[in-house]
């Protein structure tokens, strides 16, 4: 890379956007920083705009614009506040790459700003392929803006690919942890609480996150994307659990050949990946010790314990606006959920009862989506008490 790559990293108080800063560090000479957004974490926002003299801030609560603004504006940092100031500067000729981590819906207006300005989009927000994948495939290829996945699946996938030259895929199997309940039975995950819900036994993700990575949602919607990213039937995607995290994802061909990428549990690398890419750049990271590993196992999702990943393949069969029911369920009742207002199984009977109940819409429109996640997302909180 000749000149520096500039990046506008959506969400970089979140898990995905602190680990692309820290990428960043370790390259000075390659990126530079030119917006970063939150939603909540003024102080660590603040904090990151020195560090890395950004040109450009938004802080989308604007009850915390104030805060921001008296901190950074006598240095020379633009300030801004809301999500529509976020979808106005991805589209600024000082952007090259946007790194999508805002958590939820909310992350769909900008990514498809940024998508219609055609940028690179280093994509880390399922829920914009989730609630939109249709459309959002068809902008970018409209616009020629090139969508590299930075989930570590879907990067993995992405790699066994450019490694396949082109040869044709049969099948997908997405790699899942089984997240913390993997072992536990049904009646034991039923009283399961938000701290037992928190502890992901391999990856350090946002809370949000790493509850759909407990009720397996996360991976449910992961196949969703799949399906839009690569451009293959939700029948050909399958799901294997891998309790270790080691490989990633693989692609099996034609032949019963299959690719894998491989790695340690550090969203780091897929993240780099996506930013330096084409090009490999070294990353000071943990690297695989194949003689330690001793084995790697593998098992078939238990449906029956979690629900959630039938439900997202139903969702994706279905199509239309039913993926994005599903979704705006989910965000309010894993909202509900991390505030000790519902169960753990709650979660997937209101995404269930929403999905079922909205008005099925087969090709919608992006007013249609936004119509459908704000009508479901209500409904879904009038179903918690």
């Amino acid at each position: 890379m000749e000149n520096k790559r500039r990046i506008a990293i959506l969400g970089s108080t979140g898990s995905i956007g602190q680990q692309t800063l820290d990428v960043v560090r370790q390259h000075p000479d390659l990126f530079e920083v030119e917006l970063i957004t939150a939603n909540n974490s003024s102080s660590l926002l603040i904090s990151q705009a020195l560090e890395f003299d950004v040109n450009n801030v938004v802080i989308c609560n604007g009850s915390k614009y104030r805060e921001v603004a008296d901190a950074l504006q006598d240095k020379g940092i633009k300030v801004f506040s809301g999500i529509s100031s976020v979808c106005d500067l991805v589209t600024s000729d000082r952007v090259d790459i946007v790194v999508a981590s805002m958590v939820g819906f909310s992350g769909l207006a900008p990514t498809v700003a940024a998508i219609k300005a055609g940028k690179i989009i280093a994509l880390a927000n399922k829920e914009t392929l989730v609630a939109a994948g249709s459309i959002v495939m068809g902008l970018a290829e409209q616009y020629h803006a090139p969508i590299l996945p930075v989930d570590s699946e879907h990067s993995a996938i992405f790699q066994c690919l450019m490694a396949a030259q082109g040869n044709t895929v049969s099948r997908i199997h997405l790699t899942a942890s089984g997240g913390p309940f993997r072992t536990w039975d049904r009646k034991r995950i039923a009283a399961a609480t938000r701290a037992d819900a928190l502890k992901h036994p391999n990856w350090s993700m946002g809370a949000k996150i790493t509850i759909d990575s407990s009720t397996m949602m996360n991976k449910g919607f992961e196949v969703i994307e799949a399906k839009w990213l690569f451009d293959i039937r939700p029948d050909d995607i399958h799901v294997v659990v891998h309790p270790e995290s080691v490989i990633h994802s693989m692609v099996e061909f034609e032949d019963g050949a299959v690719l894998a990428q491989l790695g340690c549990p550090d969203m780091r690398e897929p993240i780099q990946y996506a930013m330096g890419f084409p090009k490999r750049l070294p990353l000071n990271n943990k690297k695989l010790d194949f003689a330690a590993l001793g084995s790697l196992s593998f098992y078939e999702p238990d449906l029956d314990n979690f629900p959630a990943l039938g439900l997202a393949f139903e969702a994706i069969r279905r199509g239309g606006n039913i993926p994005c029911a599903l979704n705006a369920a989910n965000e309010a009742a894993v909202a509900a959920f991390l505030q000790d207002r519902i169960g753990f199984y709650d979660i997937s009977n209101i995404a269930e009862k929403c999905m079922n109940g909205v008005d099925f819409v087969a090709e919608p429109s992006l007013d249609d989506i936004f119509a459908t996640n704000d009508e479901v997302y209500a409904k879904a909180q009038g179903m918690i008490w």
